[in-house]
């Protein structure tokens, strides 16, 4: 059902809260303190306990900082973010900053003058740190790690989240926990590594086939580890949460640790130690040169095989797509008879997608708060309705939902806008530039070996030939029955991670027009190896996109001289997969509503 999403700290609690926590830094000599969105292991969602940002400020969005010095604090969020932040913090007393555009060190040299600026070092990472003392050299700013100085003030803070960890089945995730451990050592070994630090849940979670429920919309296991060269494995988390049965099939080699014993286990380690610069809290660097052991810098080196799914991964992925499909099927066909009635709220069409899903008796979870907002509330990427906020769904404007389930063999991410009444003339191009878009870069083709970065123009050509953009990365990765966001591939003009075949990324361009109207359509998409052409070079091998999502994309608003005929045969040919694969999975009401939302163009 819905969830409330309200925030925890309205305007009038960041103005108080704000000014305990200037009490409590003078206290302790401090001229400042950076509070992030992050937690100890840098996700993107958050436990309630560790919502700082949030607690703060107001701002629920799932990226940002704040600055807090004597005279000003300041909120750094991206372009998704800059219509949402004024809705949320107490404008009087938070100041939004554009961010990454401004970066934290040089903004802080410009806006203190001297004194101590205090860091929890088990909440940022070394890579973020060095980047703020270095745009500090020359100024009489010290930058020092101390105690958590939201955590003095924050007298009702939640407890730790206590959800029971279960297996993740072998057959879905293709690979078991021995081989992939195995795998791993042998790699430390031949780079004469000692051990690897692993800060990341989704990174642990795959690596020993588990699961959880510590983070809302996320199935993961709060919890730290080290992978050492001989296999063995130290996990440390709230062993209360780990049954007999997950204990017996973690097997003798994973040894299970409290979380209070990781920072005396970095003490004790010896030799060189992998560590993620770009995840990794800046804590763990000092604990291990504490101790006798060398810090080597490198990526975590679960992240990339878990971005590139196996043929089991894949295969749960596809079927997970096609429930999920025939669910959003089920409420693209309700809308379409209820909202011309004129009685629907935002939170209407949540609950009733949430429900949905929830019918096909096989959701975990959804994946993430669900976005739905109508007319100008469409605008705000990454709008979540409140009670404050629901605005009716009402006729002649268009309703941007995007959403998606967890389920035991994969997650789903999807977006649709769709026209309630007539389409608005104002829309009919841009919706169609983006569609126009999605199609682009469903269509492509490139050699193995291009990043994201060369691949995102394609989906934005179409609007700037009408001198229009977004401020969102086209894409981002996915997890297989994990974090709907997963590093390190993405669909974006600064992304330099190769796009490699088992990568699954989505596909979402989109436009938004303050305070009228917002358009995003999104599909999942596998990276395959692309059919042979007749004419093409054997020794290149060349890349392309699977589509995973099945779900009708509403033809109202399309401005039909704008499509090529490609991209009208690309169309009814997506259309008709839509009705082949979901017409037996829909009840019969729906499978005639699919017969025409699918008909073609």
């Amino acid at each position: 059902m819905f969830q409330d999403f309200s925030v925890k700290s309205h305007p009038e609690h960041g103005r108080a809260r704000l000014a305990m926590l200037r009490e409590t830094l003078a206290q302790h000599d401090l001229a400042g303190f950076i509070v992030p969105r992050a937690d100890i292991h840098q996700g993107e969602y958050v436990a309630a306990r560790d919502a700082r940002l949030s607690w703060l400020t107001g701002f629920t969005g799932s990226a940002g900082f704040c600055v807090v010095l004597p005279d000003m604090a300041g909120v750094f969020i991206d372009g998704r973010y800059r219509v949402q932040v004024r809705h949320e913090v107490d404008m009087d007393v938070f100041t939004p900053v554009d961010w990454p555009r401004n970066t934290a060190g040089p903004w802080i040299a410009q806006h203190l003058e001297e004194g101590r600026l205090g860091f929890d070092p088990w909440l940022h990472t070394h890579q973020e740190i060095e980047a703020i003392r270095t745009a500090l050299i020359g100024t009489s700013v010290r930058l020092v790690a101390v105690e958590n100085q939201i955590d003095c003030i924050w007298t009702d803070r939640p407890a730790p989240p206590r959800a029971p960890v279960r297996l993740h089945p072998e057959a879905l995730a293709g690979l078991d926990r021995g081989t992939k451990c195995a795998t791993l050592a042998q790699s430390l070994a031949a780079d004469t590594l000692n051990t690897a630090v692993l800060t990341q849940p989704d990174s642990i979670c795959w690596l020993l086939n588990i699961r959880g429920s510590d983070v809302e919309r996320n199935p993961l296991v709060q919890s730290l580890a080290l992978v050492h060269d001989h296999g063995e494995v130290d996990l440390f988390a709230d062993e209360a949460k780990f049954d007999a049965d997950v204990r017996a099939a973690l097997g003798p080699r994973v040894h299970l640790r409290p979380m209070d014993d990781f920072a005396p286990a970095l003490r004790e380690l010896t030799g060189r130690v992998l560590v993620d610069p770009a995840t990794a809290p800046v804590a763990v660097a000092g604990e291990l040169e504490a101790g006798d052991a060398q810090p080597h810098w490198a990526p975590d080196p679960c992240v990339l095989p878990k971005a590139c799914k196996t043929p089991a991964e894949a295969a749960g992925m596809r079927e997970a797509h096609l429930r999920d499909g025939a669910a959003m099927a089920e409420f693209l066909c309700w809308l379409e008879h209820t909202a011309a009635n004129g009685d629907l709220s935002e939170i209407d069409v949540v609950s009733k997608l949430e429900s949905c899903r929830q019918a096909t008796g096989a959701l975990t979870e959804i994946s993430f708060d669900t976005i739905c907002g109508a007319g100008p509330n469409a605008a705000i990427v990454h709008y979540r309705v409140t009670e404050k906020s629901n605005r009716p769904v009402q006729s002649g404007e268009l309703l941007l939902v995007d959403s998606g389930g967890q389920y035991q063999d994969g997650t789903t991410d999807i977006t649709r806008t769709v026209c309630i009444g007539p389409p608005p003339e104002q829309v009919r191009a841009p919706y169609t530039r983006v569609l126009k878009g999605m199609i682009a870069l469903s269509q492509a083709r490139w050699p193995n070996g291009l990043a994201g970065r060369d691949l995102d123009a394609l989906a934005r050509n179409p609007l700037w030939q009408a001198g229009l953009d977004y401020d969102h990365g086209t894409g981002h990765g996915v997890g297989a029955a994990l974090c709907v966001h997963e590093g390190p591939a993405r669909i974006s003009r600064i992304s330099t991670q190769p796009i490699l075949p088992g990568m699954i990324l989505s596909n979402e361009p989109g436009y938004y027009r303050d305070g009228a109207f917002g358009i995003r359509i999104e599909n999942l998409v596998l990276v395959v190896s692309a059919p042979e052409l007749a004419n093409s070079d054997p020794d290149r091998e060349m890349l392309a996109f699977e589509t995973l999502t099945y779900a009708p994309i509403d033809t109202r608003a399309i401005e039909r001289d704008l499509l090529t005929a490609t991209e009208v045969a690309w169309l009814n040919d997506y259309h008709s997969r839509c009705l082949a694969a979901l017409a037996p999975r829909v009840s019969p009401q729906t499978r005639a509503w699919l017969e025409v939302a699918c008909a073609p163009l």
